[in-house]
Parts: C-alpha cells; structure tokens; sequence
C-alpha cells in the first residue's frame, strides 16, 4: 500500500480541513477515529470515504473494500484528536434525519432538548447517557456546540450512530414538534421548580437541558408543562449539565 507523506496530498488536506466545523458542514462528513468506534458505525450502515492507517500499522479484515490508505505517522498525528492515537482514523457521512424520520423513529420515547450548550464533553456524554436512559431522540437548539466536533464524537462513544440527532433554530417550532408527538415540556428551572424526584418524567417528555451557564432560555421556561429542579444539600447550587441530565433523563427508567 502506497504511503502518503506530503501534507500537500489533495486527500490528506480534504480530512485535515475535516477539523474545523465550517468544512465538515459543508461536506457533510466528520472524522471518526479508533478502530470499535468505526466498526460500529459500519455496521451502522455509515459510509466511509475514506479511511487513513498510520503507517506500520495493517488494515483490519472488516475493512477489505472500503477506499483505504496508509498516512506516514507525522502526518497521521497532525490528523489525530488524540493523545494515545489506535492506528486507525476515517472520513465518515453524516447521518440525516428529517422531521418525519426523527418523529418515527423517536416513537413514544421521550426526547431531549438541548438549548445552546457547549462543552463538547458535556454534549456527548449526554448523548451517550441518552441512549443508555432509553431516549429516542436529540435536539440540538441554534446556539449550541457541533455534535460532529471530535471530542463530541469521542465522549459519544457510538451512541452518535445509533440515537437520531436534528438541529432546530426557533424554540416555538420544536415546542410545536414535540408537543404534535404528545410530548410534555420538562425544563430545568432552579427558582420554582418541583422536585425531580417527585416529577412525573417518567414518559411522555421532551426535556429540556439548558446552557451551562445562562440554564433554559425564557422560550422554553414560558411554554414548560413542567418545571424541575434537583434537590442539593449544602452551598452547592448547581451541578454538571451532563451531570444533571442523566440524573433526569434516569427518571425514565422508573417504569
């Protein structure tokens, strides 16, 4: 297999632009790095354009026909998220839904919203613990952070491949969305809200998690069928957004 050694390679610049959020819009593909993380997104069905190996390192057999080569190991770091790098880092498609699509295959699970968060960490652990709560769905409000941004997709953990993800600009079109899926609005609310635990977000709920530091906007705390907050004891007064929503999105499990 031929060894690509210039950083002026056409197919190497493609993924290296792939780092930036403007490119991967554009092209609709991100890079996914790791050997389980892309297998499973093959048998996911996600195509992959193209997948590099770092050089002294030999193609898994799973990945016989898809379009692979080899980047010397300068090259293959520069590309690289990571600080410990498996060998093994791939151009993918992105994965689009329509309204329709989201509603069908959300069914009657809840949803989740999230409202301009940032950390890339935090939005992919919550899309992990998402999957693992039983949700059905993500929506990503104007505002927030780039699902397909490497440390997202590395916090993910694959649930990225299998939970339907959609991006909304206006609160009022999601709160119509989820509430023609007959859906109730839990949002966050410190000041006023109910007990979490005493709550009923156990079905039926679109829930919303907001901004790490500004919380819900005004839209969503207006529209709310309910308002939650999470008891604390001591001077803590908040928690972790991805914290915070596992604990909530759990409640689903008490079914």
């Amino acid at each position: 297999m031929k060894i690509i050694t210039s950083k002026e390679n056409p197919t190497y610049k493609n993924a290296l632009r792939l780092k930036r959020k403007k490119y991967r819009d554009e092209t609709g593909s991100y890079l996914l790095e790791g050997v389980k993380p892309l297998e499973d997104a093959l048998d996911m069905g996600i195509k992959a354009m193209t997948v590099f190996v770092e050089e002294g390192g030999q193609p898994e057999r799973w990945l016989e026909g898809q379009h692979t080569v080899m980047l010397s190991r300068p090259l293959f770091r520069a590309l690289s998220d990571t600080e410990a790098p498996q060998g093994i880092i791939a151009a993918v498609e992105m994965r689009n839904y329509d309204i329709d699509g989201f509603r069908k295959m959300v069914g009657g699970r809840n949803v989740l919203i999230m409202d301009r968060l940032q950390d890339p960490g935090n939005i992919g652990t919550i899309i992990r613990t998402a999957e693992a709560a039983g949700y059905g769905g993500i929506v990503m409000m104007a505002g927030s952070g780039d699902v397909y941004a490497p440390k997202v997709v590395r916090a993910a953990a694959g649930s990225l491949f299998r939970v339907p993800v959609i991006k909304a600009g206006k609160a009022g079109d999601v709160i119509r969305m989820v509430r023609e899926m007959g859906k109730r609005l839990a949002v966050t609310c410190p000041e006023g809200g109910i007990n979490c635990f005493e709550a009923d977000i156990v079905s039926d709920t679109a829930l919303v998690i907001g901004n790490e530091g500004n919380g819900v906007s005004e839209d969503f705390i207006d529209a709310a069928d309910v308002k939650i907050r999470i008891p604390m004891e001591g001077s803590i007064e908040s928690l972790n957004a991805a914290v915070a929503a596992g604990i909530l999105m759990y409640q689903s499990r008490k079914r």
